[in-house]
């Protein structure tokens, strides 16, 4: 079987420069991710959080653009804010959500835009957020962890 392009192999290790700081290298790119300050980090770099949320964002913005091209939709620009907090949901104690705000510049009708916004909501980042998806670890020298999804 075909390995899938998403298995490119993402790395993250400790890196001793501060007590949660982290490199992160993906394929030839280098990021920094660490706690912030109030947390006991340094905040040398976007916290995990807001590394997903850049994920989203990226993938939001990219899938709104290759849409546009494809349709030749006059979409000048995209821009997207996002925000995580936690809020209560009655009977069910407290539940992650996302805010996305999608800035669309250009001189696009209200079906457009309508249907832009319907695309943000197929990019991969987006549905692979909204399904049950199943994370497998393993420890390095082989032991098997424990699984959760």
């Amino acid at each position: 079987m075909p390995q899938d392009h998403y298995q490119q192999g993402v790395v993250v290790s400790e890196n001793g420069l501060g007590p949660y700081q982290q490199s992160v290298r993906v394929g030839k790119h280098r990021l920094i991710a660490d706690e912030p300050e109030h947390l006991g980090g340094d905040n040398a770099g976007p916290e995990p959080f807001d590394l997903l949320l850049a994920s989203l964002g990226a993938c939001t913005s990219i899938t709104l653009r290759m849409y546009a091209e494809r349709k030749q939709l006059p979409l000048a620009g995209v821009s997207v804010e996002l925000t995580h907090d936690q809020i209560d949901v009655a009977g069910h104690g407290k539940r992650d959500r996302i805010s996305r705000k999608i800035t669309l510049q250009g001189d696009l009708t209200r079906a457009q835009s309508d249907s832009l916004l319907a695309i943000a909501n197929k990019c991969p980042m987006y549905r692979t957020l909204h399904s049950t998806m199943l994370i497998e670890s393993v420890l390095a020298n082989g032991c098997a962890a424990e699984m959760s999804s």
